[in-house]
């Protein structure tokens, strides 16, 4: 019988093990740089958290999360639950039982591009554009995948994944529904009541107009790779709310110094 030289053998193992260690550190090094913003949907069934994936599609994560700020989601719905598949966001422009101010409405006509690339996948919890036959032709609608949907990849722009309530969406798996055409639809209405975004980096506090009291919107154009003269307004309108609550605290301060006993 043939002897098995043991310095091949553990020469061969160290290589499988070197290859392993390179094959896991691509794996991690490959998922998506997520920005420090975070949008939230809060339906009677639970809160639903997503960031954006701005390095991967930054002209779609900018148009989402300005959508965002300017609270264009809330009274909108999804309009689909396909078990396993996705949970899909209506158009803010149908999908809404609120009506629309201009700008919204502005926002919610625009077109994105399609923007993909090759090592990002459908995945579970992947929020991907919603579109037409057109691959250029995605609005403000948008699905939250229930599972992996790899017929999707490089064919719909993913911008971002949900970071907090999947279970919330897989609650959604059990309502009743009915088919219309292609779509898998809930028998019942399934609101986005409110809306509202925050960073993870920094504790939660109450926002204003939109936004997160004490943030500023610089580090949200820098995370979108672009400029909003809407959101600039909005820090400048959230920074004088902010001044005017300070002063009234303070007063009030003042006011119980002098009429309450110390």
């Amino acid at each position: 019988m043939r002897s098995i030289d043991i310095y091949t053998v553990t020469a061969a193992a160290a290589l499988a093990a070197a290859l392993l260690c390179s094959w896991q550190a691509s794996a991690v090094a490959a998922e998506p740089m997520m920005s420090d913003e975070r949008a939230v949907f809060q339906t009677q069934w639970g809160d639903i958290h997503f960031g954006f994936y701005p390095e991967v599609a930054p002209i779609t994560a900018q148009h989402i999360f300005k959508l965002v700020a300017m609270g264009a989601y809330t009274g909108n719905h999804f309009f689909r639950v396909d078990k396993g598949f996705v949970a899909q966001v209506q158009d803010v422009t149908g999908g809404r039982n609120l009506a629309m101010d201009a700008q919204q409405r502005a926002e919610g006509d625009k077109t994105v591009p399609l923007e993909v690339r090759a090592d990002v996948k459908h995945t579970e919890g992947v929020v991907s554009m919603g579109r037409y036959d057109d691959p250029n032709s995605g609005k403000s609608s948008f699905s939250m995948l229930l599972g992996a949907a790899p017929h999707l990849d490089m064919h719909y722009t993913i911008f971002g994944k949900v970071t907090q309530g999947m279970e919330v969406l897989h609650k959604l798996e059990g309502l009743e529904t009915t088919k219309v055409g292609i779509f898998v639809m809930p028998k019942e209405r399934v609101a986005i009541h409110s809306t509202y975004w925050y960073l993870a980096s920094q504790p939660l506090r109450l926002g204003m107009l939109g936004g997160p009291a004490g943030v500023s919107t610089a580090s949200i154009s820098h995370a979108v790779h672009g400029n909003s003269s809407y959101c600039g307004q909005l820090q400048d309108d959230m920074d004088h709310l902010r001044s005017r609550f300070d002063w009234q605290a303070e007063e009030l301060q003042r006011v119980r110094a002098r009429c309450l006993p110390s």
